[in-house]
């Protein structure tokens, strides 16, 4: 059996708030990476519940976390699917990654000119 580590380095402000967050993983051969936010959940099969870590930088642009959280759901989906092959719980967040997708692409998408009389 082998091992492989993944580790976590985050620097705090005063206020206990992350202003970096460095990641490395002993097999992917490359150097510490840094990130702006990282979603780590847990499976606590004893007290049968989800234990999860959230962090982000001030850095983190509020559209960025967005497409972040979104990107995230996606790749529940993926995991449902490969993991128990429920093809309807993975399919029914996959519409709902379309439906939050159609909102933030129109909330990102510039106000419409007024016309002007000619």
């Amino acid at each position: 059996m082998r091992n492989t580590d993944v580790s976590f380095n985050v620097e705090l402000d005063n206020s206990n708030f992350p202003e970096k967050i460095i990641w490395k993983a002993s097999d992917a051969g490359l150097e510490p990476n840094e990130t702006k936010a990282i979603s780590l959940n847990v499976w606590d099969h004893n007290q049968q519940n989800t234990l999860r870590i959230d962090l982000w930088t001030k850095e983190m642009r509020i559209d960025d976390m967005k497409k972040f959280f979104l990107d995230c759901l996606g790749g529940l989906a993926q995991t449902i699917l490969s993991s128990t092959g429920d093809t309807y719980l993975s399919n029914e967040v996959n519409a709902l990654c379309d439906k939050l997708a159609k909102h933030i692409a129109l909330e990102n998408k510039p106000p419409e000119e007024p016309n002007q009389p000619s």
